[in-house]
């Protein structure tokens, strides 16, 4: 046999020997399902939690961006809205 043939069955062998106790448990783990469900709803929510964050630092950045008056004016605009929204539902 040379010496090429003789490496390449050493690696085959390797990795039939070695490589299969990494791949095996994945395949045997009871509730792998429920796991992998449970793991994405965590990084969903992790997901959310950082978007939530980032949501209300670009919202202050922009009102502390905006005018005094500019600030003034929406807020009279959100509690007139507020009012009619109010009123119109009353007969």
């Amino acid at each position: 046999m040379k010496l090429r043939t003789f490496l390449q069955l050493f690696v085959l062998c390797g990795l039939f020997i070695f490589g299969g106790g990494s791949v095996a448990p994945s395949f045997s783990q009871d509730g792998s399902i429920a796991k992998a469900e449970k793991t994405i709803a965590k990084r969903r929510k992790k997901e959310a939690k950082v978007a939530k964050k980032e949501a209300k630092k670009s919202k202050k950045a922009f009102w502390a961006r905006q005018s005094k008056e500019a600030k003034k004016s929406v807020k009279k605009n959100q509690k007139r809205q507020k009012k009619a929204a109010r009123n119109s539902k009353g007969w």
